[in-house]
């Protein structure tokens, strides 16, 4: 079994204003009807917007019952370790599945639901198109500027989203000028910012377009996507989720056919740019006060003062207390609401956290710092249960053979290693 290497260690979904049911298993009816659903919604499409069939197997699971469903009989031999932990695609029995967590599909809108199992059966064929990207977090959305200029990119995008002819440009030009004004901040993370557009953005843009029955329901969508963004409390892994539909369908009324030219080097915003001979605005200031930008401002130091707070309190338990660190390899799933940024140390996730490796397995509910590079994760300090099971404060770390967990360079921490022979 393996996971694609565009879907970096870590997998996620964003989810905004949904509470995680009660353990339940698999129903298979309902889960049959999911499939039902999703594969009419890709033989309608029938390859037209991408050049390539989306269809594919599909398999929903939950981790907890260890039940599952699939779409068509599922291979003989053991199921892969990672269904019913991630929505991702996933290599099973010679054939790419897309793979879905129960929760996720029975704890939002039906539209919510196809337009998740799209968005994954989309990264299924990415790879086959040419546009899989690896991007890193940007971390530099959860600074006061970032998120503020990011905020204004999105008004302005809805507000070209609602219009068209002069009035569309306008607003275009406005979203272009607020994203070069945050890219001027911060242009070591242009790229990063870049990549995951192609490599979630699309992914959430073929979700929303083929979800939708006509084109004002795709255009409705994207509304609803960037209003309901700006309520998330971080931006550091979702934002490419919600410019990249906006973007998209800007470029489907002005550029037909452009999924079949765009390519990974591509900037999303650059193409609008040509589509409509559109340059950004130029005072991207000016423009901020028609978008709420004074209020918009206000409220975004506001949250700079308490996230401050919260930092200096995660970094006494994350940075300067003793922690348990561990490689950043393997793949899971997790939540991305209320994460929060510390600069130059990575982020830590809050919420249901379960990740699995060649080192052991992880569960999490009160926080897991990932380091801004991927490269490890940290915990707050262990209480060992026995040789192959520690345990802190909401969490539990099982070490796989051939690994152990050893005193760290510094006092009080501890590491997981490989074994020496």
């Amino acid at each position: 079994m393996r996971i694609p290497a565009f879907c970096m260690a870590i997998l996620a979904y964003v989810v905004i204003g949904h509470a995680l049911p009660a353990v339940a298993q698999v129903d298979q009816q309902r889960a049959q009807e999911y499939f039902k659903e999703v594969q009419a919604l890709c033989e309608r499409d029938g390859g037209r917007l991408w050049g390539v069939s989306l269809c594919r197997p599909m398999v929903i699971g939950d981790m907890r019952t260890q039940t599952m469903a699939t779409s068509q009989a599922a291979p003989e031999g053991a199921r892969p370790q990672v269904v019913g932990l991630v929505n991702a695609p996933l290599e099973w029995g010679g054939a790419t599945w897309g793979a879905y967590v129960w929760d996720f599909m029975v704890m939002g809108t039906p539209r919510f639901r196809k337009e998740l199992m799209l968005h994954e059966l989309f990264h299924a064929a990415q790879p086959q198109l040419g546009l899989s990207v690896p991007a890193l977090a940007s971390e530099h959305l959860d600074a006061v500027d970032g998120r503020y200029w990011l905020r204004l990119e999105w008004r302005a995008l809805a507000r070209a989203l609602r219009a068209s002819g002069e009035p569309r440009a306008l607003a275009v030009g406005d979203a272009l000028a607020f994203r070069q004004a945050r890219r001027m901040l911060y242009p070591g993370t242009v790229e990063s910012e870049r990549a995951a557009e192609i490599t979630e953005g699309l992914a959430q843009y073929t979700g929303t377009v083929l979800a939708a029955d006509i084109t004002a329901d795709a255009i409705a969508s994207a509304l609803d996507q960037l209003v309901e963004a700006e309520t998330q409390d971080s931006f550091v892994r979702t934002f490419a989720y919600t410019s990249g539909p906006a973007y998209g369908l800007l470029l489907d009324a002005s550029s037909p056919d452009w999924t079949r030219r765009v390519r990974s080097t591509d900037d999303l915003a650059s193409l609008v740019t040509r589509a409509l001979a559109v340059q950004p605005a130029a005072d991207a200031t000016a423009s901020a006060a028609r978008y709420g930008g004074p209020e918009l401002r206000a409220s975004e130091q506001r949250r700079e003062r308490q996230r401050q707070e919260r930092i200096a309190e995660l970094r006494r338990r994350f940075v300067d207390g003793p922690v348990l660190l561990f490689p950043g390899t393997g793949s899971g799933s997790f939540d991305t609401r209320g994460a929060v940024v510390i600069p130059d140390v990575g982020t830590v996730y809050f919420g249901a956290y379960r990740s699995s490796g060649g080192w052991g397995s992880l569960e999490a509910k009160n926080g897991v710092l990932v380091a801004s590079d991927g490269g490890s994760r940290r915990l707050s300090a262990p209480v060992r249960r026995d040789n192959t099971t520690f345990a802190g404060d909401g969490w539990t770390f099982k070490v796989a053979p051939g690994w152990v967990v050893r005193e760290g360079a510094r006092r009080g921490d501890y590491e997981v290693v490989r074994q020496q022979p």
